[in-house]
């Protein structure tokens, strides 16, 4: 993928194209990876979630791809600009709401808009209408002449979207913007984005801790873990990738010390448990035979035992391994039995 001269533009049905991307960084005489040769094509028009522990290396990749921080290797392209050489270009044609929403407490929803269209240089005939288009599809227009000061965090979430989408950028880059909504409000944005991709053509590149919102609204996922992207494709390939299925087990008798004992007997990882329900990851081929043969010779009583296609919460953890977010998600076996876990 050479270099381009300045201005020219290839044109790609790609919005990502990242080729053995890496980025170190050194620290008190340690050299650290922060991203280590990263490998991601991104189609046009998709939501792309992006996944990972705290400290994966999430922001340093945006930060790469936004052209903010330069490979130490590798090439990226984003839209069809060399990030090394057209860092500006690519950073005109793209929006971002990363860690904080941007908007200024004292103006009204409408001049927070008009202060960032001026912003943008956008045409002042084409600023009005713009402006109004997006608080209406976010159902936000009644409240324009309110300051953004008064407004709650849900409606704030969505003005900081409108605020980076108003100069129609092809590539939106997102970070966390259901975090701390109310689950009504989650799911509106959600329905939001998904339309945004419909009528503006954008996409979405979009970071989460929550698992079931990424499961539901994006086409594509990517897990990040240590700074090696772990894997990548929509659910169903992580799924054919992941060779294990999840196996539910309904009965009584399910005590820590008998699931010690089974684990350690079947090599089958308990991921949820209390004292009637179990659910647990087996490897293909596997049955659950072995597993219930086990639970029972532990004088465990079996009911129902059900077979099911793995989550994007037991993938995720199935790929980062053993790391303070599986524990933590997991937990010890005698704490699964009396915390009393829902969902099972």
């Amino acid at each position: 993928m050479g270099t381009r001269a300045h201005g020219e533009r290839q044109l790609s049905g790609l919005a990502i194209d990242a080729r053995g991307l890496s980025r170190e960084f050194v620290r008190e005489g340690t050299r650290l990876t922060a991203v280590d040769h990263i490998d991601l094509q991104l189609p046009r028009g998709a939501i792309f979630g992006f996944l990972g522990p705290n400290g994966a290396g999430k922001t340093t990749t945006i930060r790469l791809l936004l052209g903010l921080l330069e490979p130490t290797s590798g090439s990226v392209d984003v839209l069809g600009f060399d990030v090394r050489t057209q860092a500006a270009q690519i950073r005109e044609r793209c929006g971002a709401l990363l860690e904080r929403d941007g908007l200024y407490d004292r103006l009204t929803a409408y001049e927070n808009l008009q202060f960032f269209a001026r912003a943008w240089h956008l045409p002042k005939e084409v600023r009005s209408a713009r402006i109004r288009e997006l608080l209406e599809h976010f159902g936000l227009w009644n409240r324009r002449n309110d300051p953004a000061g008064t407004w709650s965090r849900g409606m704030r979430q969505k003005l900081a979207i409108a605020r980076a989408l108003l100069h129609r950028p092809e590539l939106v880059f997102l970070d966390e913007p259901t975090a701390g909504l109310d689950p009504a409000a989650a799911a509106a944005l959600r329905d939001d984005l998904r339309a945004l991709v419909r009528t503006e053509a954008v996409t979405v590149f979009l970071t989460t801790h929550n698992l079931a919102e990424a499961e539901r609204v994006c086409d594509r996922i990517g897990i990040l873990h240590s700074g090696k992207l772990r894997a990548v494709g929509t659910i169903d390939q992580l799924r054919s990738a992941a060779g294990s299925s999840i196996v539910n087990i309904t009965g009584a008798g399910f005590t820590a010390d008998r699931l010690a004992a089974v684990e350690r007997a079947t090599r089958v990882q308990i991921v949820e448990a209390h004292e009637t329900a179990l659910r647990a990851t087996l490897p293909e081929p596997a049955t659950a035979a072995p597993l219930v043969r086990a639970l029972i010779e532990q004088g465990c009583d079996i009911e129902e035992v059900r077979r099911d296609t793995p989550t994007l919460e037991q993938l995720y953890l199935s790929l980062i391994g053993d790391t303070d977010a599986a524990s933590a998600a997991r937990g010890s076996a005698d704490n699964r039995v009396h915390r009393g876990e829902e969902g099972l």
